[in-house]
């Protein structure tokens, strides 16, 4: 894979499993994320992996940062083939309980730093004629889940923009991907309930980290336009289009119920 990836919100989680799985099949990767001392653990993770790595500390909300993450890795790589829209944070609760500021300020993370990160892409994807971006979305950005009400709002608005930009660019050698995990066995969910301030409990299925950079990996390599990293959630979007009625009783015993009082 001999490509130049940017990857957003690598820190950690799916961005640190896929900067790690491309980098040893080839690719050089540039990360960025806010913590400085976290990029430069995965960098030296990428390096020892046989990868080049370049690490750059950018806040995804903010238009400079974007295009200065841009810039600089097409300044030490080149060049740049793939932007993967990763970063993002979310919170459980009931749509009627989740602070407004909350809100907005997930919205500004997953979407507006979606939109910014694609942007910046865009003005090199362009000039060169071709290049790939894909968002890294979630299962509940094609169905909504109980008491993910507004993280939900923000994989759907995520979802929406890839789809405009996808059809937008039909025709042309750019690309647009989707990415949908389900439940991943990461740090994101213990952070989700730290900014949540109580506890859940779940069922369903999950994945590893793993799991979902290997499917990027392979959409890198033969651009699609929906991703599924496991496989039976492709069946639970169709579901919710056929028999919505039916998806809302399926999808409340997945619910994240909040353990309050703990």
């Amino acid at each position: 894979m001999n490509t130049v990836i940017a990857i957003t919100g690598a820190s950690s989680g799916i961005g640190r499993a896929t900067a790690l799985c491309l980098a040893r099949r080839g690719a050089s990767v540039a990360i960025c994320a806010r913590r400085r001392d976290r990029l430069d653990a995965v960098a030296a993770e990428i390096i020892a992996a046989g990868g080049q790595a370049l690490a750059v500390t950018a806040d995804v909300t903010k238009q400079a940062d974007m295009d200065a993450f841009v810039n600089a890795t097409v300044e030490r790589f080149g060049a740049l083939d793939v932007m993967i829209c990763n970063a993002g944070h979310g919170v459980y609760g009931e749509v009627d309980r989740v602070d407004p500021a909350q809100m907005r300020e997930m919205m500004d993370v997953n979407f507006h730093g979606t939109f910014l990160a694609a942007q910046s892409s865009l003005r090199v994807f362009r000039a060169r004629g071709r290049g790939h971006i894909i968002v890294v979305s979630s299962i509940v950005g094609r169905r909504g889940i109980p008491f993910m009400g507004p993280y939900s709002a923000t994989k759907f608005a995520q979802v929406g923009l890839a789809e405009c930009l996808r059809a937008e660019l039909l025709g042309t050698d750019i690309h647009v991907s989707v990415v949908y995990p389900i439940s991943t066995e990461t740090e994101f969910h213990g952070v989700m309930m730290q900014h949540s301030g109580f506890a859940t409990r779940a069922k369903g299925p999950r994945q590893s980290p793993d799991v979902v950079a290997n499917a990027i990996a392979r959409a890198i390599e033969r651009p699609v336009p929906e991703v599924y990293p496991y496989k039976l959630s492709k069946g639970l979007s169709v579901l919710a289009t056929l028999a919505p009625g039916f998806c809302d009783r399926l999808t409340k015993r997945w619910g994240r119920e909040p353990i309050r009082g703990q």
